[in-house]
């Protein structure tokens, strides 16, 4: 064998995209790291739990059964019923698909809306950067969770809205970190470089600067997808998000917050749920962190 000539199997290693080999390294990564491994676990476990809870479900989410109310957990209820006798159990195993709804939908209309934004303002700067960031300011001036109650209030309380609502609450850190992202880009040499091809801004913000953005937004969405959980769960709590009888956690603990002294298990399952995904999306953001980290990729 010449050294020009490879095997099969390195051939195939050359021929794999970077992108793939990037991400198989960042998954490898979290997966050795214990806080980031929980995350990345409890997140599987929520999509398949969402995908598969028919077959999940014990019983029928919606079926009142008044001659059972309250139950406490046992065989034959995992987790106990409600003031109408339907099982929690089943109810908080559909839940899981509007959380993940919730959870995708705000995602792709938070994550490019927040670097349109940002990318748009720190590459042009000027008169358009004041106008966009004034505008960001605006939404940061208030809690998301208040300028999400009125955005419901405004357009009344159902789930759709209720993703609306947290939609347009969301995207400012998003356009802020891009801003900044951009702003330390926009001199770079290549970047000159693609203005004296004649590239036009559109075409440098996307396959310039974007992709050089993409690594900080991943993070901060990653993160900013516990407040989103937990905005929605609070406007589910409300009664502003998701009406009943949708498994809704939030409205599930705003409905069992009355019985809570004598039937601890309506609140307790929910709000574990809540806890357990939120605190999987912290622990993922800060593995994303530190994977994304160019002195840790270095070592890989």
């Amino acid at each position: 064998m010449t050294m020009s000539e490879t095997t099969p199997a390195a051939e195939t290693r050359r021929r794999r995209p970077q992108s793939l080999i990037a991400a198989g390294n960042i998954l490898r990564f979290l997966a050795k790291t214990p806080t980031s491994a929980f995350g990345l676990l409890v997140l599987a476990v929520l999509i398949l739990t969402a995908l598969f809870a028919p077959l999940i479900a014990t019983h029928d989410p919606y079926l009142q059964d008044l001659t059972n109310t309250l139950a406490p957990p046992d065989s034959a209820h995992l987790f106990g019923t409600d003031e109408l006798g339907r099982d929690i159990f089943s109810r908080l195993v559909h839940g899981s698909r509007i959380t993940l709804t919730i959870i995708f939908l705000v995602t792709i209309v938070v994550g490019p809306l927040g670097l349109l934004v940002g990318t748009v303002a720190g590459y042009f700067g000027g008169k358009t950067d004041v106008a966009l960031m004034r505008v960001t300011d605006i939404f940061l001036s208030f809690p998301s969770l208040i300028l999400s109650l009125a955005f419901v209030a405004a357009l009344g309380p159902s789930l759709n809205n209720a993703i609306i609502a947290i939609s347009l609450t969301a995207w400012p850190p998003i356009a802020r970190l891009a801003r900044a992202e951009t702003m330390t880009f926009r001199s770079a040499d290549y970047i000159a470089a693609a203005r004296l091809q004649g590239a036009s801004p559109a075409r440098i913000i996307w396959k310039s600067i974007v992709p050089m953005c993409l690594p900080s937004v991943l993070i901060r969405l990653t993160l900013n997808m516990a407040t989103v959980i937990l905005t929605a769960a609070g406007l589910g709590f409300l009664g502003l998000g998701a009406q009943p009888p949708m498994p809704e956690w939030g409205a599930m603990i705003a409905t069992g917050r009355r019985y809570m002294i004598d039937s601890w298990w309506l609140v307790t399952f929910p709000g574990l749920a809540i806890l357990s995904v939120s605190l999987a999306f912290n622990l993922l953001g800060d593995g994303l962190r530190d994977a994304l980290d160019p002195k840790q990729m270095m070592k890989r």
